[in-house]
Formats: structure tokens, sequence, C-alpha cells
């Protein structure tokens, strides 16, 4: 099981990031994603979450409204776009697929079985 996240980088304040996570090794479509993220001294935080099938999603109150969550089923992929960037969205990003027994989106670290390595967004003011 591989989940590789991409897309991160400097920007700032007001400008836009779209993270990718290309997933191999499991039956992708079979799982549901999810986008968390850990800041300097700070706890990891769930981001986003989206069903199996990419019929439903869901956003801490944060990025609601500036973040959508999405997937390419034939692509193995998962993205995060990140719209209206703040400095408070500092953070290493990192990808997850959750446990193929659930029935809802996860929206809880351990709810989620595979992780990828991260990719860090720097949003300076």
């Amino acid at each position: 099981v591989q989940l590789q996240a991409s897309g991160g980088g400097l920007v700032q304040a007001g400008d836009s990031l779209r993270l990718s996570c290309a997933a191999s090794g499991f039956a992708f479509s079979r799982f549901g994603m999810g986008w968390f993220r850990q800041a300097p001294g700070k706890e990891r935080e769930f981001v986003a979450a989206i069903s199996r099938s990419g019929g439903s999603t869901s956003y801490v109150d944060s990025v609601k409204g500036r973040f959508t969550i999405s997937r390419d089923n034939a692509r193995n992929t998962v993205y995060l776009q990140m719209n209206s960037l703040k400095p408070e969205d500092t953070a290493v990003y990192y990808c997850a697929a959750d446990s193929p027994r659930l029935m809802s989106i996860a929206i809880t670290a351990d709810e989620y079985d595979y992780w990828g390595q991260g990719t860090l967004v720097t949003v300076s003011s």
C-alpha cells in the first residue's frame, strides 16, 4: 500500500494550491479517503474526507467554503483544492485511506488504516 502526496509549496495568503494523493497497492475505490494536517507544535487534525464513490464529503469548519476534496477512481487519486489560503493553513498535509469496514465517512485519525508521507504547505502573510 502506498499513498504519495504532492502539490505542497510556499504561497501567499489568498493564493490557491491543489494537493494530490496517488494511491497504489490496494483497491482504491473501496476506501474512503481523507486529508489531515499537522501544524508545528500542534496535533494532527482532520481537514476533509470523501466517500468511496465521491458522492459524500465532510470538512472541518475552518476550511468549509475554501477547500474542496475530490477523487478520481480511474486514476486512483484524491485531491484537495485549497483556495483563499490563510497563514493558519500552514501545516504538513497527509492523505489517508480509511477502513473498508466503515459504513460512513471517517473524520478521526484512528478510523484510517493507511497514511501517506505528507506534503508541506506554507502560507505567508
